[in-house]
């Protein structure tokens, strides 16, 4: 017998097949061996896994026996391709549907930014009787705007929640939506725990500031010998970060070197983020380089860190670096790159950023929207940042509050809190961000009682837990002069990060209270938290206002050569300032020697008070000579040299000041204080006859005087204007803006009650004595604020020990 020899269509029939992904028979078999479905089937996989939409499409109308697997097919296929409008028609004409078909149709809605169609569809499928899988449940609860708490029963129901993949869900969902407690019920009581579980716990509590507890968690993932995956590394590098442990960090680093790939650069990327926010640019720039790959979050975190460091020339060299290397010009970090014109600030590195985004049509997107605004509002070019904002067809609770904190940052709190109550009256939630920017504003109208509503509402929101937002609230007491509900604030916050304890140390600064100050500041140290420049800004500050130059020193020596920090201006400001006011005039000359930067007027303000306080009429002429070119239109250096000169009987001298001062057309600022009564802020100027009340005001002055010279109080009439005779000069010191404020809030407040004053100049010699003996008259806490700090007034005396 001959061989049976195939015939040349059959063989060609055959190998066609035969490369098919799955069996001929086994697809005969789906379509029930018929050979037209067959044909249509095999043509429709073709043509789907080809992107030929259109043409699966009419073979899809033209099967006459379709299945809920082709539905599947064809609606994937539109998923893929972005046609969200022909998925839903399909959808909707399709009289067979199974639990895939809805998770499809809700992933294109999801993925379309119809979060709420989608979590609709899912109730619809739930009424049409149609039971959720674990896929299903997860994809519903991942979409954005849904309401976790609202569906978690629901999964419970449907016996779901055993499932590790749905209970991961819903734990990475509360966690993103703030809920960390729900999300902790949910770990404890899974009954089987995996890598995604641990990695969405602790980037959670991470975000919530609760830094311990996820390192407790990174633990006990690694007692349970679970792989620790890229997701992993970055969670506990950001919890790192918070914490502002350097050392965690580099044992995070050194721990994972060895099992991640050198070329993975989500890791790497990571890593720059946490050397860049821990200021290692040494670090920083080493990683850098020897990265095998770079993306653009590389070059976005490099560019954050240098604008952070103010080193403009990098920030350009790597932005025109990436623009050689041949990035996308759609996806440079225009949003970063405008941070930094913010942040120098640069507003003509800001302007042509915005041109090039006008050119390429990126100017309407949301995020490059809100960091124009920011960007504008920081080079203090409000008016442009406001139009941004009214031209935004879309503001989202992220453009309300970069608005909110523009207005805050230029010095407009009172249209601050008008935004932050249009954003509400619009139906958007405030959050952390808003909070903080919002108890800012409160602190710069020193308005408490505003404080106390905005602390009450944000607890009923759910975001006074949060760490930043408990920061911004002890920030606002403590500025309010309520350093007693700070102090609380502080001792009820669950955690505590490098904000917090700046924020607390700051305060105690303010509040002259320096051994405090220093106290904390080691309190900090002990806590395993690293102090950064700022925390050492206020260590230094402490040292300032109680005059501890040794502790000064120290803590400035510290900073430079244990932690490896370059001080800013304001540090040595700060150490000046020390010195200067404890009259070490040689060593102030060899920090100003010292210095890196050009000395400005803060600086020479400091050393001309400090002349003023010993008498160093020779510097003073200097000091005040550099501040008549450095700042032209400030009084202040006018009205100092010719006091001193008057105290020192050099008539003459000082008249010439003052004739110079008229000549250059310098006014001195009016003296003005203000108080808070029942909500409402009342406002005194010196010898002011303008309140309705002013009457009673100086008949209550007077009664006080009277038990005043009862104690042995005595006017110090250097204080008063000069070349007026003494009766005119006592009679101008018994009206002193801060002693009529103070006299109203007497009359208009209950025996008791603490009175808290804010005022725009510093207090004069005899207004501190006066209102020490008021304190003791009235057994009232009276704390002052001035231009400099604050005055706790108590039984007769003061907190700053008569040293300010």
């Amino acid at each position: 017998m001959r061989p049976f020899k195939p015939a040349a269509a059959a063989v060609s029939m055959a190998s066609r097949l035969g490369a098919a992904s799955t069996p001929p028979d086994a697809r005969m078999v789906k379509t029930g061996f018929d050979p037209a479905t067959y044909r249509h089937k095999l043509h429709f996989d073709y043509l789907i896994s080809s992107g030929r939409l259109a043409r699966a499409r009419e073979v899809f109308d033209q099967m006459p026996n379709k299945d809920v697997d082709t539905l599947n097919r064809m609606l994937s296929g539109y998923s893929r391709s972005g046609d969200p409008a022909a998925a839903e028609d399909l959808f909707r004409a399709a009289t067979y549907r199974n639990a895939k078909t809805w998770t499809i149709m809700m992933s294109v809605l999801a993925a379309n930014g119809r979060g709420s169609d989608a979590v609709s569809l899912f109730g619809d499928m739930l009424r049409e009787g149609e039971a959720p899988d674990h896929v299903a449940v997860s994809t519903v609860v991942n979409v954005p705007g849904c309401d976790v708490t609202s569906l978690h029963p629901f999964v419970t129901k449907l016996g779901l929640d055993a499932n590790v993949v749905v209970c991961n869900t819903l734990l990475d969902a509360y966690c993103k939506q703030g809920f960390i407690a729900a999300a902790q019920r949910v770990f404890l009581e899974m009954p089987e725990r995996d890598t995604v579980t641990y990695n969405a716990m602790i980037m959670g509590c991470s975000k919530e500031g609760l830094h311990r507890e996820a390192l407790q968690l990174f633990a006990a993932m690694r007692r349970e010998g679970l792989d620790t995956s890229q997701f992993t590394i970055s969670s506990m590098l950001t919890v790192s970060t918070g914490m502002v442990d350097l050392h965690l960090g580099r044992q995070i680093h050194g721990l994972f070197v060895r099992a991640t790939p050198a070329h993975n650069v989500f890791v790497n990327n990571s890593l720059l983020d946490f050397y860049s926010k821990c200021n290692c640019l040494d670090d920083l720039k080493q990683l850098f380089l020897e990265m095998p790959e770079r993306d653009n979050v590389s070059y976005n975190v490099m560019i954050s860190a240098y604008a952070w460091n103010q080193c403009a020339g990098m920030v350009l060299q790597l932005f025109r670096e990436m623009q050689t290397i041949g990035f996308d010009r759609r996806v440079l970090p225009y949003a970063s790159l405008l941070s930094v014109a913010g942040s120098l600030p640069h507003i003509e590195i800001g302007k042509q950023i915005h041109a090039q985004l006008v050119l390429l049509g990126l100017a309407s997107e949301d995020l490059v929207g809100n960091a124009l605004i920011d960007m504008y509002s920081k080079c203090g070019m409000l008016d442009a940042a406001k139009t941004i904002f009214a031209n935004k067809s879309d503001k989202s609770a992220v453009s309300w509050t970069a608005m909110i904190t523009g207005c805050v940052q230029n010095g407009q709190p009172e249209e601050a809190l008008e935004l932050f109550c249009d954003m509400r009256r619009v139906g958007l939630r405030p959050d952390r961000a808003t909070c903080s920017s919002i108890m800012k504003a409160s602190s710069s109208l020193v308005m408490i009682g505003l404080g106390r509503q905005l602390h009450s509402y944000f607890t009923k929101a759910g975001h006074m837990s949060n760490v930043f937002s408990g920061s911004a609230l002890l920030d606002m007491y403590a500025k309010c002069g309520c350093l007693d509900e700070a102090l609380r604030t502080f001792d009820e916050m669950p955690e505590k990060n490098s904000i917090t304890w700046n924020t607390i140390i700051s305060a105690y600064a303010q509040y002259g209270e320096a051994k405090n100050a220093i106290r904390m500041f080691e309190s900090m140290l002990n806590c395993g938290l690293y102090p950064d420049s700022v925390t050492f800004l206020s260590v230094l500050a402490a040292c300032s206002h109680k005059g501890l130059p040794e502790e000064c020193m120290k803590y400035f020596d510290l900073m430079k050569y244990y932690y490896g920090m370059s001080p800013w201006k304001g540090h040595y400001s700060c150490v000046i300032d020390t010195l200067g006011r404890a009259g070490y005039f040689d060593k102030v000359q060899k920090v100003l020697d010292e210095m890196p930067f050009e000395d400005d007027p803060i600086i020479w303000s400091s050393i001309l008070h400090s002349c003023r306080i010993h008498g160093n009429q020779d510097l003073a002429t200097v000091a005040a000579e550099k501040l008549f070119n450095m700042a032209p239109t400030d009084a202040t250096p006018y009205v100092i040299l010719s006091n001193m000169y008057a105290k020192a009987g050099r008539w003459e001298d000082a008249a010439l000041v003052k004739k110079i001062m008229r000549d250059r057309g310098v006014r001195k600022e009016p003296g003005n204080s203000w108080v808070e009564i029942k909500q409402k802020i009342y406002s005194f100027s010196s010898n002011d006859h303008t309140n309705p009340m002013i009457a009673q005001i100086k008949a209550e002055l007077e009664s006080l005087y009277k038990e005043m010279d009862k104690l042995g109080y005595e006017p110090d009439t250097s204080c008063a204007l000069h070349l007026v005779d003494d009766e005119l000069k006592l009679e101008s010191l018994k009206y002193h803006s801060e002693r009529l404020a103070i006299a109203f809030a007497l009359i208009n407040t209950p025996p008791g009650t603490p009175i808290r004053v804010m005022k725009n100049l510093s207090a004069c010699v005899d207004c501190h004595a006066a209102i020490k003996m008021i304190s003791k008259i009235v057994d009232r806490d009276i704390i002052v604020r001035d231009s400099r700090r604050f005055h706790h007034f108590k039984d007769g005396v003061c907190s700053c020990g008569d040293y300010w």
